[in-house]
């Protein structure tokens, strides 16, 4: 399901991607059990739907959180947003045809009505 070329993030579109990605909680977890083929699954599954998440890995080796994250985007075609401490945010786009699905009004609201505009002057 990975593609096969992602294209690298430019610093704008990770800061912007990061400021998203700040009021959201961790939608995957990691055990000390490690990455597993159910794991990725549930990974894949939200980055289809959510594009930006978040995941939280237990455990207290550094270097073992640092090759977690890349194993983690090499397998799901993401993109590696932030990695600070326990906490990993990985982007990866959706396809055009959910992109392009944006509501857009047809037409602005009208003014309101005030409480003296009902009044006779």
């Amino acid at each position: 399901m990975a593609p096969d070329k992602v294209k690298e993030l430019a610093s704008a579109e990770r800061r912007a991607l990061r400021a998203r990605a700040h009021h959201l909680r961790p939608v995957v977890m990691v055990g000390e059990s490690g990455l597993k083929p159910e794991l990725l699954r549930e990974i894949e599954a939200n980055l289809t739907s959510h594009e930006l998440i978040k995941i939280r890995v237990h455990g207290d080796d550094r270097e073992t959180r640092k090759n977690l994250v890349s194993e983690i985007c090499e397998a799901t075609g993401a993109q590696a947003v932030q990695h600070i401490g326990k906490i990993i945010v990985i982007y990866r786009p959706g396809p055009p045809e959910k992109q392009k699905a944006v509501k857009r009004r047809s037409r602005p609201k009208p003014p309101r009505k005030t409480k003296r505009s009902y009044q006779k002057t």
